[in-house]
């Protein structure tokens, strides 16, 4: 007996119907819902810029854009997981008969490497603050970026999406919106603080875009910074302190981490401030409340420390 293919519908009915099998007959978290719906909606934006219709995918499609997805940067661990997500999509395609096969199933997950990145000790990173000329117009913004990422491991998208209302300047909290659309609470260091106070002078100055209004980290011409920026600042500035490793935005996130590691934080709070899911255990995830968080770091956080009286 021949298999009736169904009609095709519009990518956005098409996500939604994925969206509600995933939900209700899947019972997945909202989490791993809305991980899934980005990687749904990024490979039909893909396969739409060549020209390809979702019912006619094959593995070659598959291929080229986790190629894509490498030529961006983006790594092998985020990879994995995207795979997960547009195998689940395909073959919600196939359970609804829009398509006969599953061009994902000889798909391999990228290797994920063993290696760390490089971790930077404390007198690296006062170094590449020390270096800060400022006689430069951006010279606060850059310490303020710098303190920020490595006095709350924020990743580099999350630098970059910072909202002015989302910081509690007075409690020094901010609002985080991290991967998966997840938002999280993350305690601030008085240093950072003090210096994000001393940059919003110099950023209110500037002829702010329209769309940017309230982004806190700015470039010189009024918009919201880039990635790319940022990594630009940070490799910069570490080549100023003659540093020689390979340092990035996510060197310094790895070096929060490490070092509330090695000063004996709770391992759970970190995982909390980074905005990272146990993935080792079905039990229901503990929240730590903010003050825990902020005494772990007042604790164990060299940015934090407080003089011996």
């Amino acid at each position: 007996m021949t298999r009736v293919r169904k009609s095709p519908r519009s990518s956005f009915r098409l996500v939604n119907d994925f969206l509600a099998y995933l939900r209700l007959e899947r019972g997945m978290s909202e989490n791993t819902v809305c991980a899934y719906k980005n990687d749904a909606e990024h490979l039909l934006q893909f396969l739409q810029s060549v020209g390809t219709p979702v019912t006619e995918t094959v593995e070659n499609d598959i291929h080229e854009f986790l190629a894509a997805l490498h030529e961006i940067g983006i790594q092998p661990r985020s990879q994995a997981r995207t795979i997960a997500g547009i195998r689940a999509f395909f073959r919600f395609l196939r359970m609804e008969g829009m398509i006969d096969a599953d061009p994902t199933e000889l798909v391999e997950t990228p290797r994920i490497p063993d290696s760390l990145p490089d971790v930077l000790s404390v007198e690296e990173i006062n170094a590449m603050t020390a270096s800060i000329d400022y006689e430069q117009s951006e010279a606060a913004r850059n310490h303020a970026i710098i303190e920020t990422l490595y006095g709350s491991g924020l990743r580099v998208s999350e630098l970059t999406d910072l909202r002015i209302p989302h910081i509690n300047f007075s409690e020094r909290y901010m609002m985080v919106q991290g991967k998966g659309c997840k938002q999280r609470l993350v305690p601030m260091s008085d240093l950072s603080v003090s210096l994000i106070e001393e940059y919003l002078p110099q950023r209110n100055s500037l002829k702010i875009k329209k769309g940017s209004e309230d982004i806190l980290f700015l470039n010189r011409r009024g918009g919201k910074m880039t990635r790319v920026m940022v990594f630009y600042v940070v490799s910069r500035l570490a080549e100023a302190a003659g540093i020689r490793k390979k340092v990035s935005p996510h060197t310094l996130r790895h070096s929060f981490a490490t070092h509330l590691l090695e000063g004996g934080a709770n391992l759970r709070a970190i995982q909390e401030m980074l905005g990272h899911e146990s993935l080792a255990t079905t039990e229901i995830y503990v929240h730590l409340d903010r003050s825990r968080l902020r005494e772990e770091l007042l604790a164990h956080h060299p940015h934090f420390l407080k003089d011996e009286p």
